[in-house]
This record gives structure tokens, C-alpha cells and sequence, in this order.
């Protein structure tokens, strides 16, 4: 006990790191998914990517074969049911240019239902230095 007592910054030291390594599993789902996983949710459980920039953003560079939902068409009262799957247990991937607003849209879809609603860290800059495919559209 009295090595506690005397070395007590030690101590702090000790749990100030061991609480920082803990964090990230603490925050649970909202830290999002990696682009690996995300590929796997895409192909192999038959999950929906969405892109929520804005249509100039999403036409200067997406993920191929993501659709565009702008996250200010999400923030209303109704969602665009026609853009978003009707059956709201299929995964949802959604990504934006650096994931924050990804983010932002996973929170609106779980509260609206979509359970399995997951953002990809670091966003297209993540997906493009993972050499996964990009692709244009016309504006």
C-alpha cells in the first residue's frame, strides 16, 4: 500500500492508458466499419451501399455501385423510400468523403429502423487508398 501512496502518478499513469486502450471498444458500433467489412457486408450479405454527399460530390467520385441519398434528404420526417431497401434488416453501408456525415446517417436510419446501418471509416478517402473500385458520373 505504501508504494501506491508513494508512487501514485504511476498508478494514474497506468489507468489513464489502460481507459484510453479500452475506449474504442467502449464506444461499441459508432466508430463504424472498415472498408474490408464493408466489402463483405456489400457482397456476401447482400447489403445496400449509400453514398450521402451531395449530388456534385457524389457525381465527382463514389464507391461503385453506391447510390446517392444526400444526408439532407434523410433529416427529414419522411425517408426517400425509393433509394433506401424496404427490407430494413439488410445491411446498410453508407459512406460519405471522410465518414462524419456517414455517421451522422447511420444514427438517422437505426432510429428509423434500419438496425444494420453502418458507416465506413475514413469514408471514400479510406476506400480509394484500399484500391477499391471509384467510379464518375455525369453532373
Amino acid at each position: 500500500m505504501k508504494f501506491l501512496i508513494e508512487n501514485w502518478y504511476l498508478v494514474l499513469a497506468a489507468l489513464t492508458s489502460g481507459g484510453l486502450l479500452l475506449w474504442p471498444s467502449l464506444r461499441g458500433k459508432s466508430g463504424g466499419v472498415a472498408t474490408a467489412e464493408a466489402v463483405r457486408l456489400v457482397n456476401r450479405e447482400k447489403g445496400v451501399l449509400i453514398d450521402v454527399s451531395e449530388p456534385a460530390e457524389y457525381a465527382a467520385g463514389h464507391a461503385n455501385g453506391a447510390r446517392n441519398v444526400p444526408l439532407s434528404t434523410l433529416t427529414g420526417t419522411e425517408l426517400p423510400a425509393k433509394q433506401l431497401p424496404s427490407n430494413k434488416a439488410l445491411p446498410v453501408v453508407l459512406m460519405c468523403k471522410t465518414g462524419a456525415r456517414a455517421q451522422r446517417a447511420a444514427g438517422i436510419l437505426q432510429k428509423q429502423g434500419y438496425a444494420n446501418a453502418v458507416a465506413v471509416q475514413g469514408g471514400l478517402a479510406a476506400w480509394r487508398e484500399a484500391s477499391l473500385p471509384v467510379e464518375k458520373s455525369a453532373a
